[in-house]
């Protein structure tokens, strides 16, 4: 496929921390998109939650199920705009891996935990991942990603941490634009979850079409949708509706972000870079049907008492690991201590909280609560 000329192309890439050799017969964001799916961290995805706990269907989204549909969709966005698929892919892969157990609440617990220690935030922990938590390769820590990759990975950053993390936070600091392929991975990212959380909602029997037709986005495409097919089964009925209204979604973006991109008359990526503001965007209108779902979503689901049961349980599993830790730190398994040690001997004291948090971030819904049931429960077999 042909590239426009403002897409993300190896000639014009920024590289690798570590200079490597252009690899044979792929690209370089294919490289990484490669190297993404054959980390541990992504196999963990497996086993950590969206919105609910893993262990309670076996049909809910997990980290990984979303993390291949956003790249589903981002792929089909970047291949109708002249985008590298590959970049983005790369992109959609890699950005959940940083997140805790346990979906927000873990993340909001840990951060809470961490707040004394310079807070958690998934995004930046994704990049830690990525640049030295892996450890898989001889020559380097991490995975060593384009700074591409790196760059839509890192979706926002306070202004302390950009200016910690160089050349990848300057953008943050000078206000310029990540690459149109970040970008896109960015909205195509909320595209999956917002219509996924739905479909998984109505599943699990925690919002229901009746409160659901109250919200334009989904009641246009129920209406079209019982118009065209008035005995479908319900199941099969709300099947449709998502799928209409992901494409609802991404011809509406690809649309709009067209005529942004026409109008700003970019030509290259550094034009991108430096256009002011995002140019890959839903119009006015399709924004506000969005911003409606959210809170929906975010009054109806999120908060169902349900959901906050279980929230409320995985934000104590997360804090009790944390303090038990932080408090004695044999409790942790003999690679954790090595880091502790090597942390005493050459980094500042937050270090110690951060590897708690490393190791913590890295669990999976079960395997967190099966190390709360080790250390808390007398009777567990350790």
């Amino acid at each position: 496929m042909k590239l426009a000329s403002y897409a993300a192309r190896d000639e014009t890439s920024r590289g690798r921390h570590y200079p490597e050799p252009a690899p044979a017969y792929r690209s370089q964001y294919q490289r990484d998109r490669d190297r993404i799916i054959h980390c541990a961290a992504f196999r963990r995805l497996e086993y950590k939650t969206q919105v609910f706990v893993n262990h309670e269907g076996d049909l809910f989204r997990t980290r990984l199920t979303h993390s291949i549909e956003v790249a589903q969709i981002g792929r089909s966005i970047a291949r109708a705009m002249g985008l590298n698929e590959d970049l983005v892919e790369a992109i959609a892969l890699a950005h959940d891996l940083g997140h805790t157990p346990f979906g927000h609440a873990g993340q909001d617990a840990l951060n809470a935990c961490m707040k004394a220690f310079g807070g958690f935030e998934h995004n930046l922990q994704s990049l830690r991942v990525v640049e030295l938590l892996e450890e898989r390769y001889a020559d380097f820590p991490g995975l060593n990603l384009s700074y591409e990759t790196r760059e839509g990975i890192l979706k926002h950053c306070s202004r302390k941490h950009a200016q910690a993390l160089g050349e990848l936070g300057r953008r943050f600091l000078e206000q310029k634009q990540p690459s149109l392929e970040a970008q896109l991975a960015n909205l195509a990212d909320e595209i999956a979850y917002n219509n996924h959380d739905v479909d998984d909602g109505l599943r699990y029997g925690l919002i229901a079409v009746d409160q659901l037709n109250d919200i334009a986005l989904f009641a246009t495409q129920y209406k079209e949708v019982t118009r065209l097919y008035p005995e479908l089964p319900p199941r099969r009925q709300i099947h449709e509706i998502i799928r209409r209204m992901i494409n609802f979604m991404v011809v509406d973006l690809i649309e709009n972000s067209a005529a942004s991109i026409k109008r700003a008359a970019v030509e290259t990526i550094e034009d991108v870079r430096n256009a002011g503001g995002p140019l890959i965007a839903y119009s006015d209108s399709l924004r506000e049907m969005t911003l409606a779902l959210k809170r929906f979503l975010r009054q109806r689901l999120y908060t169902h008492y349900r959901v906050r049961r279980m929230s409320q349980k995985s934000a104590k599993i997360i804090s009790d690991l944390f303090l038990a830790f932080m408090e004695d730190q044999y409790l942790l398994p003999p690679q954790y201590q090595e880091k502790l040690r090597l942390c005493a001997e050459s980094e500042p004291p937050d270090c110690r909280a951060r590897i708690v948090a490393d190791y913590i971030a890295g669990m999976t819904d079960r395997y967190a609560i099966r190390e709360h049931e080790r250390l808390f429960n007398p009777s567990a077999l350790t």
